[in-house]
């Protein structure tokens, strides 16, 4: 690919970064959408001859680039999410009732109902079969937009779009917001046993080991060492007695990609999870001082380097795709891909949803049409394809050009399917909420 044709299609990636949003807001498609199609279209194209887009050429390359994606994605939900969590108040835990069920119960069923259709029906070995699962379960902080909170709500800046209405932060966006902000580091202990199977002498003995450090031992740090690190960041940045230091008032947005690196790079250097460490400093660092509007500056900055990201991830999605990335893809891997995202996760969610229900009425409560879409738009992304390019680069994946060629083709049956229905179906909702509230 000569240098001429790299200028335009970075040229283009912007282009199309700038418009998509605006272009897509009011249209049944969205702009992941967009996106794959566009570079499925270069990839045909005769301008990378002879360039690979074998993953398992690049596995170090898609494994940072798709991190920092997350990572990106994480710092700007985090700092979207209005609802505080207080940890000594009791109410405060109930409305975030329907994130605690979506984590505690619908991802472990969504892990174990994949891990088993790949098991028995595509016949993989049971630590291939948990790993396939534990990459596809968790919905995906960086392609669910269509169906998350916006931007922060402030005190001092006005929202002429009525954008930041009652549906800004309803309890429908809100769950699958925290949700998406939160499971991706949970799905690490699961990745983390899969790597222990594979790489053999694991026994049930072992078991307590896993259950006490890599999933209680790595999450407590994970999110002590992200809420400590918010908490400094935000006295620092509200409340330092130094003028110059205080950056709030001097409208320094990138102090949240500061408090990002150093969230996750703190987290990791002491063993915990860095996913979970950068949504907890965000959440913390919003709820230093909730209504300035400095959240909305920093999130803005976030928002923009995201975006960049993704399209990125998802063009070169795309050019893979017409050059071999779905050639090993066969009747077992469209059957695991389709019964994941139409059957599994919406009747695990269903199922962590309804049981016992919260009171609708009450925040934090759903009613059915709301329990269904919450459950419904589980969205697969960037953080599966993660997790396969992290577990392929720490061990040897048996049958790895097929996990790639599944896992791809269940993140666009993820892209297409969710992206054609999210606009339509939040509308619809929104339009019945509103109508609710008029009527009462």
């Amino acid at each position: 690919m000569t240098s001429a044709a790299v200028y335009f299609l970075l040229g283009l990636s912007l282009l199309l970064a700038t418009v998509l949003p605006h272009v897509t807001r009011r249209l049944v498609i969205s702009p992941p959408m967009v996106l794959v199609a566009v570079g499925m279209a270069i990839g045909l194209l005769p301008l990378g001859e002879g360039v690979s887009l074998e993953p398992e050429a690049h596995r170090e390359l898609i494994t940072h680039v798709t991190e920092l994606t997350v990572l990106v994605s994480l710092m700007g939900v985090g700092l979207a999410i209005d609802r505080t969590l207080d940890l000594r108040s009791l109410r405060s835990w109930r409305t975030w009732s329907p994130v605690w069920r979506l984590l505690l119960v619908a991802m472990p069923l969504t892990i174990l109902g994949t891990a088993l259709i790949g098991w028995w029906v595509a016949g993989l070995a049971p630590a291939v079969a948990l790993l396939i699962g534990a990459a596809l379960a968790p919905t995906d902080p960086v392609l669910a937009s269509d169906v998350q909170v916006g931007e922060p709500l402030t005190e001092d800046v006005d929202d002429p779009d009525g954008e930041d209405g009652p549906e800004a932060d309803d309890d429908i966006r809100f769950a699958l917001t925290a949700e998406a902000g939160l499971n991706d580091g949970l799905a690490f202990p699961f990745v983390h046993l899969s790597l222990l199977m594979l790489a053999g002498g694991f026994t049930l003995l072992d078991t307590g080991t896993w259950l006490g450090w890599y999933v209680l031992g790595k999450i407590a740090i994970g999110v002590t060492v992200g809420v400590g690190a918010g908490w400094l960041l935000g006295r620092q940045a509200f409340r330092a007695r130094s003028d110059q230091l205080r950056l709030a008032d001097t409208g320094e947005p990138l102090l949240a990609l500061a408090a990002l690196l150093a969230a996750y790079g703190a987290a990791e250097l002491v063993h915990g999870y860095g996913f979970l460490a950068v949504f907890a400093c965000a959440m913390r660092l919003r709820a230093s001082a909730h209504g300035h509007s400095y959240q909305r500056a920093m999130h803005a900055v976030v928002e923009r380097l995201e975006r960049l990201l993704t399209l990125l991830v998802l063009l070169v999605l795309g050019m893979a795709m017409t050059r071999g990335l779905l050639q090993h893809l066969d009747w077992r891997g469209v059957v695991l891909a389709l019964a994941l995202v139409l059957v599994v996760r919406p009747a695990a969610g269903y199922v962590a949803l309804a049981l016992l229900p919260r009171d609708p009425d009450r925040e934090g409560g759903l009613d059915r049409g709301e329990t269904a879409a919450v459950a419904f738009f589980g969205v697969r992304g960037v953080g599966s394809l993660f997790y396969l390019a992290y577990a392929s680069s720490h061990e040897h994946l048996p049958g790895e050009p097929w996990l790639w060629s599944t896992v791809a083709f269940a993140v666009i049956v993820s892209v297409l399917l969710h992206g054609l229905t999210a606009t339509p179906a939040m509308a619809r909702l929104d339009a019945r909420r509103r109508a609710s509230t008029t009527s009462g």
